[in-house]
């Protein structure tokens, strides 16, 4: 293998030139030939047992390049990358420019690298914290909520379903009076006011008795995830089975001592303040990280390749959706409900995902200036902190977690350190 050459064709990108010897491609084609053998049919011999040269012969001379080309990428063109000490943010775009059994093959290879930014004046930033006051007000709306929580839900017999109740309903769709594909169910809970439906479908439930079929009129919100239905009027048939609402405990010392330690509602009153303080205080140590990170994020200066944010944009996406998962939800079912379709939806992470590679990029930059280390200590200790997090084994955290991926994330924490302690607080 040989590096013909390195040209650098824009700010974060290199294009290389890279030959595999005549030699080298031989080797690989017989590998190939060896994994294939197997598989390949040839009149007059049993399988495996055919010579290369008669399956060269029976399906061309070519037929095992591909598979040698791919087995000399990992053998060729990663050691040269490595060699040049280029940090890829993408995967390499490689193309064959020429081959042959003599010669070998050459590779025409684009890089996209990590950008060498600048970022200055990373110490004194100023920003200003705010600690919101807890009022007797947020203790009672907090209150409620526990309330809410612990309230039961009682079937309804002698009134219409209110905004609030939970109703279980049958419902088809239909538009231009036929059934459209995933606009029916039976036996579906439904909480009237809890905006998951397109808009109006809860406001026209409400109204009607247990029992009682009807139909609603809806039009779907534009942009909506199933083109066909986006922006379009469609009718609902309605059938209502069970009407259900929350009865409320009483706020009382039994209260407080049914969802609390506590054996008054006053104590437990007092311990709701406590809690919201220290929210209110860990809240504001938030805001004042990000206000202090959105100020660092204007001191970076140079070009960020696109693909980072777009990275960072799946990492974001996949995150949502396991969280969705585990809410028995799925992707699809979302998008439905809020009406959106994949472009937009992954859109609304851009700002965030932006940021978040512009923050790790200068921090990056901030930890090389400063000069830090990391040490064995520190290791460990993150190791430890995986674990427990995840609730798994120090050893299985340090076989699947790379070393030097995990000495990065401490040296980016570190400068942050750096940055947060030396920030001017207002």
């Amino acid at each position: 293998m040989s590096l013909i050459s390195k040209n650098q064709t824009g700010a974060n990108t290199y294009e290389l030139e890279i030959s595999g010897s005549g030699e080298q491609f031989e080797n690989a084609i017989e590998k190939a030939y060896r994994k294939a053998k197997g598989r390949i049919a040839v009149p007059g011999f049993r399988k495996g047992k055919a010579t290369r040269k008669m399956i060269e012969k029976l399906y061309g001379e070519t037929c095992f390049y591909d598979d040698a080309i791919n087995d000399l990428v990992p053998e060729v063109v990663v050691p040269v990358i490595e060699e040049e000490k280029l940090d890829l943010v993408d995967t390499p775009q490689i193309d064959v420019t020429s081959i042959s059994k003599e010669d070998g093959v050459v590779f025409k290879v684009v890089c996209t690298v990590k950008p060498d930014i600048t970022v200055e004046g990373y110490k004194g930033i100023e920003v200003e914290k705010a600690v919101r006051e807890v009022t007797d007000e947020d203790v009672e709306n907090e209150l409620k909520r526990q309330q809410e929580k612990n309230g039961r839900l009682i079937t309804v017999e002698d009134r219409a379903a209110e905004m609030g109740d939970t109703v279980n309903i049958d419902f088809e769709g239909f538009m231009d009076g036929k059934a459209f594909d995933g606009g029916s169910e039976k036996g579906f809970d439904l909480k009237l006011g809890s905006g998951n439906f397109i808009p109006g479908f809860e406001d026209q439930i409400a109204g009607h008795n247990k029992g009682e079929e009807f139909t609603i009129n809806v039009t779907f919100p534009e942009g909506y995830q199933m083109t066909e239905l986006a922006g379009k009027p469609a009718e609902f048939a309605i059938k209502i089975n069970e009407i259900q609402t929350t009865e409320l405990p009483e706020l009382d010392d039994e209260f407080a001592k049914d969802v609390s330690e506590f054996d008054t509602l006053d104590e437990y009153k007092a311990d709701i303040k406590k809690k919201l303080e220290e929210r209110a205080a860990a809240n504001a140590d938030a805001v004042t990280e990000n206000r202090i990170y959105d100020a660092l994020v204007e001191k970076i200066q140079g070009e960020i390749p696109e693909v980072m944010f777009e990275k960072e944009i799946d990492r974001l996406v996949q995150d949502f959706d396991i969280r969705l998962r585990q809410q028995n939800l799925d992707m699809n079912m979302y998008l439905a409900f809020s009406g959106m379709d994949e472009n937009k939806f992954r859109e609304t992470f851009r700002e965030q995902a932006e940021k978040s590679v512009k923050v790790r990029l200068a921090l990056e930059k901030i930890a090389a200036l400063e000069k830090l280390q990391v040490t064995p200590e520190e290791m460990t200790a993150e190791a430890e902190a995986i674990a427990k997090r995840y609730n798994i084994g120090v050893d299985r955290v340090r076989s699947i977690v790379n070393p030097a991926d995990l000495a990065a994330d401490i040296l980016v924490k570190n400068a942050g350190k750096i940055v947060k302690d030396n920030a001017v607080i207002k």
